[in-house]
């Protein structure tokens, strides 16, 4: 049977309808499912760096480990995994809402206390539940714990530690982290929203403004971790023998295996990596970006590797393995707030300096009689600071756009950026200085910061673990002040002869 014209065109427009409503569904699902994989490669990439700053744990431990006496090698392992595992805890149970939860003013969250807002399809058909937010947030909160364990080491009770390192994921960190990442009045994320759901940064509570840029947490994470460490070392005082008590002349106390602390330091580059370059907390998108802060985090780390290097050399008269590799640590916690905003000419001028600004802190605490074992002031207190300020010192407009951040202005022209940088430096010291001096003077007056002079003598594995961590008959390296200890008896189980 043959078909008129008409009866053709008819049939060729209904196939031609279904075809373009094909072609559309296929569209459509496939838009779905690029979505998704967009969503899940961001996920799974906060997953990974998550990951590599909870590794982060482990060179915190080597190092600290390799710093110290060999009778306390137990005592600093034992302290960091209660680190890692305590801050999970209290910031699930109180601390992400207290740094994320709605803000109550822009001081604290208020919402979302042991994950209630987090749940199987908390954020609906397509959306992110979470969960990865949550896991990586806590590496984070562990990382500033930990920091805090190299001031108070080799002396410091395991009871006192319990109840600040607590203190300190569960209320002082989140605080600091809702006023810069969350909704707080620093924050460059949504500064205390108005009625409308408009933020206002400072200083001038709109989108002149960008609020505090501090992107990976030179003073969030770093400045926070140092200047508690800070107090935490005035209040248990020095070590004994640390200093001369005539004199005053500083005496060595050699760490005792340069291995661990190289391995310890290595390992930290390697986690700083998820540190900053998770920071773009998605990676479809930015790819080039978290390259980009990947560069200037190497840039950063090498130069203040090799300023270190040889200012130790100019001023000491030999190189030193032990400030060299603090000296590393100090680039990477310089440019950790910076590292999106700047270029790599900038990375390697602000690793420089926070090589020498390290150095300087180094010799200012042992002249102020302070006794900070593994410098975690010098390094995380005076370089994190120095590094929130570095981003209004060397930030450019268009690097801050290309970062992300969510307003458009000259604020880093004009010298805003600046201001705005010192007003949150001052905030983080004011808030960490006054609430962990209490903490730390009250631990001290009421249940005792400090082992005893003996525990102390013997080393705090045998006082406070029972046995050493070396089970080989080689001889413990004691500092030069004090005499070997009596060796820990051995008893064999098998019935005498």
């Amino acid at each position: 049977m043959s078909l008129t014209n008409q009866q053709l065109e008819n049939k060729v427009n209904v196939l031609e309808t279904r075809l373009e409503a094909l072609i559309a569904s296929t569209a459509a699902e496939n838009s779905v499912k690029i979505s998704n994989l967009a969503m899940d490669a961001d996920l799974l990439w906060l997953v990974l760096c998550g990951a590599l700053v909870f590794f982060m744990q482990a060179g915190f431990g080597v190092l600290e480990a390799g710093a110290i006496a060999r009778k306390n090698v137990v005592n600093i392992l034992f302290k960091n995994i209660l680190d890692a595992s305590g801050a999970a805890i209290m910031f699930w149970l109180v601390g992400y809402g207290f740094a994320y939860g709605q803000t109550a003013g822009g001081v604290i969250g208020k919402s979302n206390f042991a994950l209630t807002e987090i749940y199987n399809g908390a954020g609906g058909p397509g959306g992110k539940d979470g969960w990865a937010s949550f896991f990586f947030q806590w590496a984070f909160a562990g990382a500033a714990a930990t920091i805090v364990a190299g001031s108070v080491a080799e002396r410091c009770k395991i009871s006192a530690y319990f109840v600040y390192s607590i203190f300190i994921s569960a209320f002082i960190y989140p605080v600091i982290v809702h006023w810069v990442w969350g909704t707080g009045w620093l924050s460059a994320w949504g500064a205390r929203p108005d009625a409308n759901g408009d933020a206002r940064p400072i200083l001038r509570y709109n989108s002149e403004s960008n609020g505090m840029i501090d992107f990976a947490g030179s003073g969030v994470v770093h400045a926070v971790g140092g200047w508690s460490g800070l107090m935490g070392a005035i209040a248990l005082g020095p070590r004994k023998g640390r200093f001369d008590p005539i004199t005053g002349a500083v005496n060595a106390m050699p760490a005792h295996n340069a291995a661990l602390m190289a391995l310890g330091t290595l390992i930290l580059w390697f986690g700083w990596y998820g540190f900053n370059c998770g920071s773009t907390l998605a990676i479809a998108g930015y790819g080039n970006l978290a390259a980009k802060v990947a560069v200037n985090t190497t840039l950063s780390a090498s130069a203040g590797c090799i300023v270190g290097c040889f200012t130790v050399k100019q001023f000491e008269g030999h190189y030193d393995l032990g400030l060299t590799l603090n000296s590393i640590l100090a680039g990477l916690v310089g440019v950790t707030a910076s590292c999106p905003v700047v270029n790599p000419w900038m990375a390697v001028v602000i690793g420089s300096t926070s090589a020498w600004w390290y150095y300087l802190a180094h010799h200012l605490i042992l002249k102020l009689k302070i006794d900070d074992p593994l410098d975690a002031f010098p390094i995380h207190g005076i370089c994190g600071i120095w590094g929130v300020l570095c981003v209004g010192i060397f930030c450019t407009d268009n690097a801050v756009q290309y970062a992300g951040y969510p307003n458009v202005n000259d604020a880093c022209g004009r010298g805003e950026q600046f201001a705005v940088q010192i007003i949150g430096s001052l905030a983080i010291i004011g808030w960490v200085v006054v609430n962990t001096g209490v903490l730390f003077f009250t631990l001290k007056y009421t249940m005792g910061l400090r082992v005893s002079e003996e525990a102390e003598h013997i080393g705090m594995d045998v006082s406070e673990h029972g046995g050493g961590g070396f089970d080989d008959p080689a001889p413990i390296i004691q500092h030069a002040y004090y005499p070997p200890p009596e060796p820990v008896k051995k008893y064999s189980i098998e019935a005498p002869p």
